[in-house]
């Protein structure tokens, strides 16, 4: 379960790499030292004493990390000073959201405690943070995973219940090494970073949210993931542990009348679920998901969307199946119709397809409830079908 979000600093909530880059050259060239921003911008992610000690390294400096740190940050000073932090856009409204949501919040960063308590402070988001770990707390800094160890163990966490916000090479390996998953900000002032070890790239923080983020830590984790609630019902992935209850709901002749391809034998059900958890959800995010109800968390049905081609045409079609004995209770229309705004506000999609067959007349009645159009009759595995269409009217 996701109980944590650990905040890398520079380059996810303020856009301060540009920033220490150009005080890093501004201060060198006092010295003499000719580096340049492509140079410095291979740092991103580390301690900015870590970076002294190369630069001296590589140009064979007789002065000491502290005092080349020290004009650095004198520097860094002045341009705070008199430009300000550029914050990352929406991500002080990520971190309300996520704080209102009960998530335990850290900054784990490479700056020092002044640097990161200065910009908490002056961004007014002290409130929503537990607290922060710098990379000066560590013995060793990023890549290697100690500050986001150190964050999980003062949150009083475990690191399989975090997840990381990063934008540097340094930042997602060190997540990596930590055993947490993360996510990696494709931030264009933080030079080419190769976020690879990330479980996924954004791009920017305008739709990223608390549900967001959950179904990157479920999907890390291999967890079901949850995709609607509604007033009875919760929609999520099915798994392999839910298998004998959809298939007894499957051997209903009311429902298996309706099924394709359905085997009497229960393990060979069971592998093609494991195959379709495993093609499907993690390939399309999307599917035919598990419907339970929400105080018993009894299976009593599927719903979902579906990517098919119907005569070479490319169609999502809904779907929905409720057990017998549940049925004319006004059930499916409430989970039906949060797929729909589901696959509407989330996914985008233009046109939600579904085929009916011609003597279920209860679906046929549904869809049209649900404001439906019907198209024509189609023909599909030798069957004939109704077709019925919704448009999206958001897009």
């Amino acid at each position: 379960m996701l109980k944590a979000v650990l905040f890398d600093m520079d380059g996810v909530i303020i856009d301060s790499e540009p920033l220490h880059a150009r005080a890093a050259v501004l201060a060198l060239q006092k010295y003499d030292i000719p580096v340049t921003l492509a140079y410095i911008y291979q740092f991103v992610g580390c301690t900015t004493y870590s970076m002294c000690q190369k630069i001296i390294a590589d140009y064979q400096l007789s002065y000491s990390p502290e005092e080349l740190l020290q004009a650095i940050n004198h520097s860094k000073n002045y341009l705070v000073q008199t430009e300000g932090y550029t914050v990352i856009p929406y991500i002080i409204d990520l971190m309300k959201d996520l704080h209102s949501h009960g998530i335990k919040l850290i900054i784990a960063s490479s700056s020092s405690p002044e640097a990161i308590e200065e910009v908490m402070r002056t961004l007014n988001i002290t409130e929503y943070f537990v607290g922060y770990v710098s990379g000066s707390m560590v013995a060793h800094p990023k890549p290697a995973p100690d500050i986001f160890l150190l964050a999980a163990r003062q949150l009083g966490v475990q690191p399989d219940e975090c997840i990381v916000i990063e934008d540097s090479h340094h930042g997602v390996c060190a997540a990596a090494a930590a055993g947490i998953p993360s996510i990696g900000f494709i931030n264009p002032n933080s030079g080419n970073q190769d976020l690879s070890k990330a479980a996924i790239l954004v791009e920017g923080f305008d739709e990223i949210d608390y549900a967001f983020i959950n179904r990157i830590y479920q999907r890390a984790h291999k967890e079901p993931l949850t995709i609607a609630t509604t007033e009875h019902f919760i929609l999520r992935e099915l798994s392999l542990s839910d298998m004998d209850a959809l298939f007894d709901i499957y051997r209903q002749p009311e429902i298996k009348a309706y099924l394709q391809d359905f085997s009497d034998d229960l393990d060979t059900e069971r592998k093609k679920l494991q195959a379709y958890i495993e093609q499907v959800y993690a390939y399309y995010g999307y599917g035919l998901w598990g419907v339970f109800f929400k105080d018993s968390g009894l299976l009593v049905g599927q719903c979902g969307i579906e990517y098919k081609l119907l005569h070479k045409e490319e169609i999502y079609e809904i779907g929905y199946l409720l057990d017998p004995k549940y049925q004319g209770q006004g059930y499916a229309r409430e989970f039906v119709s949060a797929v729909i705004s589901y696959a509407f506000e989330q996914l985008a999609i233009p046109v939600l397809t579904v085929l009916i067959d011609r003597v279920n007349k209860r679906s046929e009645g549904l869809a049209v409830s649900l404001g439906m159009q019907y198209v024509e009759e189609c023909q599909r595995n030798k069957g004939s079908y109704l077709r019925y269409e919704l448009i999206n009217d958001h897009l």
